[in-house]
C-alpha cells in the first residue's frame, strides 16, 4: 500500500472516440490498453505498476516535504527527485496551483490533497504523432483528463457537459461538402472554428495553428476563441497555463454576459414600471398636486398600491387611491389594471356606486385568485372646489386640513366593503363640504400601520392626524409636507416600512381679500 501523499495530481490519459469511417491512428500503440501508474514515495523513487484498464489512463503524483532546516523540498515532481524550489519558484508554483484549483472548481485548501480534474477535448488529426498532449501535460502543473477526436464527428460525440476546454487544430478540413467561403468569395480559413463555436457555445476554445500562419491565431481570437497557440512552440507549462486561463476567461465572459443581461432586464423593467405610474391630468384646475409612492417589494418601482387624478370636461377633479391585498408582481399588475379602468370609466362619466360596481367586475375577472380584494377611496371635487363626493370601499378615510381649523378625518360611517368581497355590494356616495382653502390627503394603510418604537403599537389614523397637525403648524405644505410625513413615519417605525405606501395631496389655497 503506497504511503499517503500530501498532494496528488492525476492525469488520466486519452479517451479515444472513433466514428465508423475513421481510420486507426498510426501513432498510437497497438494491443490491449493498460493503466500505467507512477507512484512517488517520500524518498522520490518510482516503480511501474500495470493493470488492465479501458481507456488508457496516465497518473502522476508529487509530494512536498521539508528538510531538517524546514526548507520546502519537492520530490517526484517535474524537476526530479529532491529538487528544491526557492522563494520565487515557490510563489509561482503556489499561484499556478491556486489557478488550477479555481479553474477546476475545487474548494480545497492548499496542501489538502483535494483536487478536481479539468477535462480537455483535443480535436486534431496528426498522423505523424508530433503532438502528444498527454505527454505534454504529464510534465505540467495541471490535473487534466484528455479526450481526443480526429474529426468533428468524433468531437460532437465526445463533447459532454463535463468538458471544460477544447484544443482545436485549425488545419482540420472544414465541415460540409465544400469549403465555406467568406463574404468576399475567398475560402474561410476559420470555418472549422466557427463550426466548433456553434457546436460548443459554453466551452472555452483554444486554437492551435502553425507559426507559418501567424495571422490566423489573432483572427481566431477575434472570431471567438479564448486564446491561440503555435504548434511548434507548445510545451507542457504553456499548454497548462493556456488551458487554465481559457477556462477562467470563458467563465468571466459568461458571468459578464449574465450581468449585462440582468442589467438590461432591470432597466427594461424599470422603464416599464415607470411607464405604468400615473401622470395626473389636471390642466386648468386651480389645485396643486403632490404624491409619494414607495413599493414594499425590494428593488421594485411598482407595488399593489395605486392612485390617479384627472379633471373631466365639466371642471370636476376626480382623485382615487387604492390598495390590492398582497405585495407581489401579480398584485402590482392588478393595481395598474384597476387604475387604468378607473380613469377610463371616469372619463366616460361614471362615479360613485356605478363606477365602483364596474371596477369590482374588472377585479373579479382579472384577479389570479378569488381571495384577492382591493380597497378604494374616490373623491370627486366640484368645479368651484368647495364640496366633494366621497366613496369608500373598505379604505381609510382621507384627511382634510381646512384653513383656520385643525386637520381631521372626513366622515367614514358610510364606508362600503372592499372590492371583491361581496358580489352584490353597494357603495354610497357621501357629500362633504371642503371650504374655501384646504388640503386633502389620500393615503393607503401602509402609512398608518408602521410601528411606534420597539413594541407592537401601530401609528394608526389618530397618530397620523397628530403627526400631520404638527407638520402643518411648522408651515409645511405640498411636497415638503409629504416628504416630512414619510420621513417621520419611517423614523417612528425604526426603519423602512414593510408595506406599500402611496400618499396623494391636493391643495386649494385661495388668498384672503382685505
Amino acid at each position: 500500500m503506497p504511503v499517503p501523499i500530501p498532494r496528488q495530481r492525476v492525469i488520466p490519459a486519452v479517451e479515444n472516440g472513433h466514428d465508423g469511417g475513421a481510420a486507426p491512428r498510426t501513432d498510437r500503440p497497438t494491443g490491449s490498453p493498460t493503466d500505467t501508474t507512477r507512484d512517488t514515495a517520500p524518498g522520490g523513487t518510482t516503480g511501474p505498476r500495470t493493470e488492465p484498464a479501458t481507456p488508457t489512463e496516465h497518473t502522476t503524483t508529487e509530494q512536498t516535504t521539508t528538510d531538517a532546516t524546514g526548507t520546502p523540498r519537492t520530490t517526484g515532481g517535474p524537476d526530479g527527485p529532491g529538487a528544491t524550489s526557492g522563494p520565487a519558484a515557490a510563489t509561482a508554483a503556489e499561484a499556478a496551483e491556486a489557478l488550477a484549483r479555481i479553474a477546476a472548481g475545487s474548494a480545497a485548501h492548499p496542501g489538502s490533497g483535494q483536487t478536481t480534474a479539468l477535462t480537455l477535448l483535443v480535436i486534431e488529426d496528426d498522423p505523424a504523432g508530433s503532438l502528444n498532449v498527454p505527454s505534454l501535460l504529464d510534465s505540467a502543473e495541471l490535473t487534466v483528463r484528455v479526450r481526443t477526436a480526429r474529426n468533428l464527428t468524433e468531437a460532437e460525440r465526445l463533447l459532454t457537459d463535463d468538458v471544460h476546454c477544447i484544443l482545436l487544430d485549425l488545419a482540420l478540413p472544414a465541415p460540409g461538402p465544400r469549403p465555406a467561403e467568406a463574404e468576399d468569395g475567398t475560402e474561410d480559413e476559420l470555418a472549422v472554428l466557427r463550426h466548433v463555436l456553434r457546436l460548443a457555445p459554453r466551452h472555452a476554445v483554444l486554437a492551435l495553428t502553425g507559426a507559418e500562419n501567424s495571422a490566423r491565431g489573432p483572427e481566431a481570437v477575434r472570431v471567438g476563441a479564448q486564446d491561440f497557440l503555435y504548434r511548434d512552440e507548445l510545451d507542457g507549462r504553456l499548454l497548462s497555463r493556456a488551458v487554465r486561463y481559457a477556462v477562467e476567461r470563458k467563465r468571466a465572459d459568461h458571468a459578464q454576459r449574465q450581468l449585462t443581461e440582468s442589467r438590461l432586464r432591470a432597466q427594461e423593467n424599470a422603464r416599464l414600471e415607470r411607464g405604468l405610474l400615473p401622470t395626473p391630468l389636471l390642466e386648468g384646475a386651480p389645485l396643486r398636486f403632490a404624491a409619494r409612492y414607495r413599493p414594499g417589494r425590494s428593488r421594485a418601482l411598482l407595488g399593489g398600491d395605486f392612485y390617479d387624478t384627472v379633471r373631466t370636461a365639466d371642471g370636476t377633479v376626480h382623485a382615487m387611491i387604492g390598495d390590492v391585498c398582497g405585495h407581489g408582481p401579480d398584485e402590482a399588475a392588478l393595481g395598474v389594471e384597476l387604475r387604468i379602468a378607473w380613469r377610463a370609466l371616469t372619463f366616460a362619466g361614471l362615479c360613485g356606486d356605478q363606477l365602483l360596481s364596474t371596477l369590482q367586475k374588472v377585479l373579479e375577472n382579472e384577479r389570479p385568485d378569488d381571495e384577492i380584494f382591493a380597497t378604494l377611496c374616490t373623491v370627486d371635487i366640484s368645479p368651484d372646489g368647495r364640496s366633494a363626493g366621497l366613496c369608500l370601499a373598505g379604505h381609510p378615510s382621507p384627511l382634510i386640513a381646512r384653513q383656520g381649523h385643525l386637520a381631521e378625518l372626513l366622515p367614514y360611517d358610510d364606508n362600503g366593503p372592499a372590492l371583491g368581497l361581496l358580489p352584490q355590494a353597494r357603495w354610497p356616495r357621501r357629500q362633504v363640504e371642503l371650504g374655501r382653502s384646504w388640503s386633502l390627503m389620500l393615503y393607503t394603510d401602509g402609512l398608518i400601520e408602521g410601528r411606534i418604537g420597539a413594541g407592537n403599537q401601530r401609528l394608526g389614523q389618530d397618530g397620523m392626524v397628530s403627526l400631520v397637525r404638527g407638520l402643518l403648524d411648522q408651515g409645511l405644505r405640498g411636497d415638503a409636507l409629504l416628504e416630512a410625513a414619510m420621513t417621520e413615519v419611517r423614523a417612528l417605525n425604526g426603519g423602512e416600512l414593510t408595506d406599500d405606501v402611496a400618499v396623494l395631496l391636493l391643495d386649494r389655497m385661495v388668498p384672503t381679500t382685505r
